[in-house]
C-alpha cells in the first residue's frame, strides 16, 4: 500500500471534546480531550531506520518507507489529507505525588489509521515541536534519547513483550540545546523524531486529569469512547461493562509487568501517566536491563533517594497506581468495594499466579507446585543477589546444566555459569555451598518433574533470551550515530529480532556489560 492510501478515521478527535483555544501557547486546557497542534517543520530530515514489522501493521512495503514522502510525513514536515494532528490533555502521579495537568508536551499524534485487516494503529511523532502541554520545554528530541526508543520498542516486541512499536527513526538535521547532566553545562546535540504506534496512546492520566478537576460528564464520554473502540469486545457501556473494563486493565497491567520481571527489565519511570490503559510499554525513558541480578536497581538517577521504581518494586507500583486510576473512575464506577475486589483478583492474585508460573518456565518446569518452588524460587533469587551475578546469562546458561551431573555439593562453579558471574573474587566456600544445595534440591526437583530434558531446555530457552538491549550496547550505538555512524543501529535491530535464538554468528553480543560500562553515563544510569 502507498503512504496515499492509508486510511484514516480518527476516531479520538470526532468523538471527544476538543479543545477551542487553537493557538500553541503553553496553558492548562480546561473542558478538552486534546489540542490541535501542527508538527514543527525542520530543515534536513534524514531517514535513519524503520522497522520493517512495524510498516507491516500500516499495510506498508519497504519502497514506502524509502520513499522521500515518508521521510517527509514522519519528520513533522508534510501531513497527508487525512492527518488531523492533536496532543493529548492528561495529567499523572509523578514519583507518588499528584503534578497536575501534563499532557503530550513532545508527542504530536498524526491521526489513527485503520489497516486491512481492521486493526486501528494511532501514529505519533515524538520530538516534533511543542504543544499547549510542553509547559517551559521545546518538544524536541535528541537523537540519544530517540535511538534509544526506536530500537526499544522494536527489542520490547519481539522479547513478547506487550509494547507500543517504532516505525521510523528520522534525523532533524538540526541542533537541540539540552543539559544532559543536569550540570548548568548544556550543549547542542542532533535531533530527532520517532514515529511510534500503537492501538492507543490513552494512560490513566487522561482519566484522572477531568476527576481532578470534576469534568465527570468529560470522564464519562472518555470512558464510554476508550470500552467502545479499545475494549470492543465488551458490551455495550454499563455498570457491569465498566467493571469488567476495569478488571481487564487490571489483567493486562499484571501481564505486563511480569514479562518485565521475567527479562530483567526497568522501566524508570513508572508515573501513571505513563501508564498505557491498555496494558503496554509506554514511553521509554530512563529504562535499563538488570546486568547484575538487584531488587534494588534503578537505571534513573532522578529515583536514586527513594528507589521508588526500582527493578523489585515495579509489581507494587503498579498495583499503586491502578488503585490512582480507581479513585479517578469511582464516579463511573460507582463500587468502592467491588473495586478493591478487582484490585485484589485481577492484578495481585494474577500478578501472583502469573509470575509463579513465569519463574516455573524460567527454570524449565512443567508447573508450579507451591509445596516445593516457593521455596526454590526465593531462595535461587537471594542467591543471586549475593554477588553480582548477570541475570540473562545466569539464566540461560542453566539450560547446559544437566541435572545428572550435580550429585554433590561442589567446590567450584559449573563451567557453564561462569561467565554469569562479575566478581568471581567473591566467590567464597560459604557461598558455593549454598548454591550447590540449591543446584542439587533444583536436580531432584527437574527429576520429579514430567517435562523431558529436551522439552525442559526448549522452554527454558523460549523464556530466557539470550539478547537483550543491554544499556551498554544501546550506548555505543548512539556514540556512534553521533558521529554519523548508524551501521550499529541496524545491526541490533537485526540481533533483537531473533533474542531467543542462538545466532553464531552474533555470539560477540552474548556476555556480561563491560567493565568500563559499569558506571558509563548512558551506559549505566539515566536522568
Amino acid at each position: 500500500m502507498s503512504l496515499d492510501s492509508l486510511h484514516f478515521d480518527n476516531s479520538f478527535i470526532h468523538t471527544l471534546p476538543g479543545d477551542q483555544q487553537t493557538d500553541n501557547s503553553r496553558r492548562q486546557v480546561y473542558g478538552s480531550c486534546y489540542s490541535y497542534v501542527a508538527p514543527t517543520k525542520v530543515r534536513q530530515p534524514k531517514l535513519i531506520a524503520f522497522s520493517p514489522e512495524a510498516a507491516e501493521l500500516l499495510d506498508l512495503n519497504e519502497q514506502a518507507c524509502l520513499s522521500n514522502l515518508f521521510t517527509e510525513i514522519f519528520a513533522g514536515n508534510s501531513l497527508l489529507p487525512d492527518m488531523e494532528p492533536f496532543a493529548m490533555c492528561y495529567g499523572g502521579h509523578q514519583f507518588g505525588n499528584w503534578a497536575g495537568q501534563l499532557g503530550d508536551g513532545r508527542a504530536i499524534n498524526l491521526g489513527e489509521i485503520v489497516n486491512k485487516k481492521r486493526e486501528r494503529w494511532m501514529l505519533q511523532l515524538k520530538g516534533a515541536g511543542p504543544t499547549p502541554y510542553s509547559r517551559r520545554a521545546d518538544g524536541l528530541a535528541v537523537l540519544r534519547s530517540s535511538i534509544r526508543e526506536f530500537l526499544c520498542s522494536e527489542a520490547m516486541y519481539h522479547l513478547g513483550i506487550p509494547t507500543t512499536r517504532a516505525l521510523s527513526l528520522i534525523a532533524t538535521g538540526e541542533p537541540v540545546l539540552r543539559d544532559m547532566f543536569y550540570d548548568g553545562h548544556p550543549k547542542n546535540e542532533p535531533g530527532a523524531v520517532v514515529c511510534r504506534l500503537s492501538p492507543s496512546f490513552t494512560r490513566f492520566g487522561n482519566f484522572e486529569i477531568f476527576t481532578s478537576r470534576k469534568e465527570i460528564d468529560i470522564l464519562a464520554q472518555l470512558v464510554d469512547h476508550t470500552i467502545q473502540t479499545d475494549f470492543p469486545h465488551l458490551a455495550e457501556p454499563d455498570e457491569d461493562t465498566y467493571l469488567q473494563w476495569f478488571s481487564e486493565i487490571c489483567t493486562r497491567t499484571a501481564e505486563m509487568i511480569v514479562h518485565w520481571m521475567r527479562v530483567g527489565f526497568v522501566h524508570g519511570v513508572m508515573n501513571t501517566d505513563n501508564m498505557s490503559i491498555l496494558g503496554l510499554t509506554i514511553d521509554y525513558g530512563p529504562y535499563g536491563w538488570l546486568e547484575g541480578y538487584d531488587p534494588r536497581w534503578t537505571p534513573n538517577t532522578t529515583d536514586f533517594t527513594t528507589l521508588r521504581y526500582a527493578f523489585g518494586n515495579q509489581p507494587n507500583v503498579a498495583m499503586w497506581n491502578l488503585t490512582q486510576l480507581a479513585n479517578s473512575l469511582l464516579p463511573i464506577l460507582g463500587s468502592a468495594d467491588e473495586i478493591q475486589k478487582i484490585l485484589e483478583t485481577s492484578y495481585r492474585q494474577e500478578f501472583i499466579t502469573r509470575w509463579q508460573d513465569m519463574m516455573a518456565a524460567k527454570l524449565g518446569l512443567a508447573q508450579y507446585i507451591a509445596q516445593y518452588d516457593e521455596a526454590l524460587f526465593s531462595e535461587l533469587l537471594e542467591i543471586l543477589a549475593n554477588t553480582e551475578t548477570d541475570m540473562t546469562v545466569f539464566f540461560r546458561q542453566l539450560a547446559a546444566i544437566h541435572p545428572d551431573t550435580i550429585t554433590t555439593e561442589f567446590s567450584q562453579l559449573p563451567e557453564p555459569l561462569v561467565m554469569a558471574y562479575y566478581r568471581p573474587e567473591e566467590i567464597n566456600e560459604e557461598y558455593l555451598k549454598r548454591f550447590s544445595r540449591w543446584l542439587l534440591a533444583y536436580g531432584h526437583r527437574i527429576k520429579t518433574d514430567a517435562s523431558s530434558r529436551d522439552d525442559r531446555v526448549k522452554k527454558m530457552n523460549n523464556t530466557n533470551p539470550k539478547y537483550v538491549l543491554r544499556n551498554y550496547l544501546a550506548g555505543e550505538a548512539i556514540e556512534l550515530a553521533e558521529n554519523g555512524d548508524y551501521s550499529r543501529i541496524m545491526e541490533l535491530l537485526d540481533l533483537l529480532r531473533n533474542p531467543y535464538d542462538e545466532q553464531p554468528e552474533k555470539q560477540h553480543f552474548y556476555q556480561k556489560r563491560p567493565e568500563w560500562a559499569r558506571h558509563k553515563p548512558g551506559c549505566a544510569t539515566l536522568s
